[in-house]
């Protein structure tokens, strides 16, 4: 396998190493880095799936990219280290399935990326003997993921900028109780602010030497890791040799887990559709409809709050892998392959309203509980089946993706349902402990003082 190189997304900065576009996380031009090539998985490697654990996936994935910058024998420690939680696929009805991703140690999906990125930076950068400053904006899960991941690992320190009024209490907890390398910021703001603000530090001389990088979807460290469930889930419920296919629906905010299904697909796995559904923030499925992308400033704040992104990072990246070029400010300079893309997606923006009433549905006919991300996914999946009865059969496997746990939502779930979900043992005792947090204005000038000051 030759060597796997990586460009930007807005085609004005040279090709990289994976390890350089890990380290550095965005592009010089501010673009998005992306593989010039995506390796084939054979259709005996998918076949041998079946027979391995989450890790060993994992390892033969991460292996297609990093095979020349990582031995097999430390490329297989990293995956074993960071995959020690259980994936399960939870049957709803007939092949209908939840995978759900809320097992890690931030009941989250964002820990399979975090955990696997942070591994891979500690790898290089002990090698180098370097350090760095990592900068992530979160909607939700991703600050507690990445805080719990690179807390108290050497040579990285972490700053997590959150907008404080549109994350929930434990979300909250889940970044401000770690302390050490982890500051967290809070802002009177929206996401789209906090992105930003994080995009605009990456691209300011005067702050170079902080050595910066991130830690979020913009790094593509994080999408190679997120393509490795689809694979997982396809290697439990179906078989290759019978020619199986698989429908995902996937709830999306900032399109990282998207980008990642694509990947998998691009890879070899057949994936019969992508069902892309986000909340009211719906400037992709308008897209979609219409051929005119245009972002929604300020984003609407729904209850699915991770997914409150007025103009996801990115859809850069789903443009770009379809021959078109977006760049950061959701300008269309090229347009993609529209037909290709609606292949194999298909687009729908789910209500608050309609959230809710399928959180109640669906416990109430199948006793399984969603929490309002994942609920947002099953609702897409159901408009999707009454629009597309031909793929609405009982042996079609259909796996809709639980993004974080029901418990990190009690209030939605108890005006719901009247119950308090049960905390999984990672969010036991997060009540008791101490926060500690900055707030700032939304000003770029404020936010370079502080990181000047804190790290220089």
């Amino acid at each position: 396998m030759s060597q796997i190189l990586y460009y930007s997304t807005n085609l004005k900065a040279g090709s990289v190493s994976f390890r350089n576009a890990l380290l550095k996380g965005l592009a010089p031009d501010g673009g998005l880095y992306m593989p010039e090539s995506i390796s084939q998985l054979s259709n005996e490697e998918i076949e041998s799936f079946s027979d391995k654990s989450y890790y060993e996936i994992a390892f033969s994935v991460a292996r297609k990219f990093l095979h020349d910058i990582i031995t097999d024998d430390e490329l297989l420690d990293i995956t074993r280290d960071a995959y020690n939680f259980d994936i399960p696929l939870e049957n709803v009805y007939e092949k209908k399935y939840i995978m759900r991703l809320d097992q890690g140690p931030t009941a989250s999906f964002k820990d399979f990326a975090a955990r696997m990125m942070g591994r891979l930076m500690q790898y290089f950068l002990s090698k180098d003997n370097r350090s760095l400053l990592i900068l992530t904006a979160t909607s939700g899960d991703t600050g507690s993921a990445i805080a719990n991941a690179f807390y108290g690992l050497q040579n990285i320190n972490v700053v997590i900028l959150f907008p404080e009024a549109e994350v929930t209490d434990r979300q909250r907890k889940q970044m401000t109780t770690l302390h050490k390398n982890v500051q967290i910021v809070a802002l009177d703001a929206k996401f789209d602010d906090c992105q930003s603000l994080v995009k605009r530090a990456f691209n300011d001389p005067e702050i170079e030497s902080l050595n910066l990088s991130s830690a979020n979807s913009i790094n593509i460290g994080r999408l190679i890791p997120q393509s490795m469930y689809y694979l997982y889930a396809y290697s439990r419920l179906c078989n290759i040799k019978n020619n199986d296919t698989i429908i995902f629906s996937v709830p999306s905010g900032n399109f990282g887990d998207l980008m990642g299904g694509l990947i998998a697909l691009k890879m070899g796995l057949p994936v019969k559709k992508f069902i892309v559904t986000t909340n009211e923030n719906d400037e992709v499925p308008e897209y979609f409809k219409t051929g005119n992308y245009k972002t929604i400033v300020p984003s609407l704040n729904c209850i699915s709050s991770a997914m409150n992104v007025g103009h996801p990072s990115n859809m850069a990246r789903v443009v770009a892998l379809y021959g078109g070029v977006m760049n950061e400010k959701g300008e269309v300079i090229k347009m993609p392959d529209m037909e290709a893309m609606k292949q194999d997606m298909f687009t729908i923006s789910i209500s608050d309203n309609e959230t809710l009433e399928m959180i109640k549905r669906v416990y109430n006919r199948h006793k399984v509980l969603l929490e309002p991300h994942g609920s947002v996914g099953w609702t897409g999946l159901q408009r999707f089946f009454a629009l597309s009865p031909e793929d609405n059969n009982s042996s079609q496997v259909s796996v809709c993706l639980e993004t974080a746990h029901p418990a990190k939502f009690p209030r939605e779930i108890q005006n719901v349902l009247g119950i308090d979900p049960k905390l999984p043992d990672s969010m036991k005792g997060l009540e008791d402990k101490e926060e500690q947090f900055v707030r700032i204005e939304n000003n770029y000038s404020i936010f370079k003082q502080l990181l000047k000051k804190k790290y220089s």
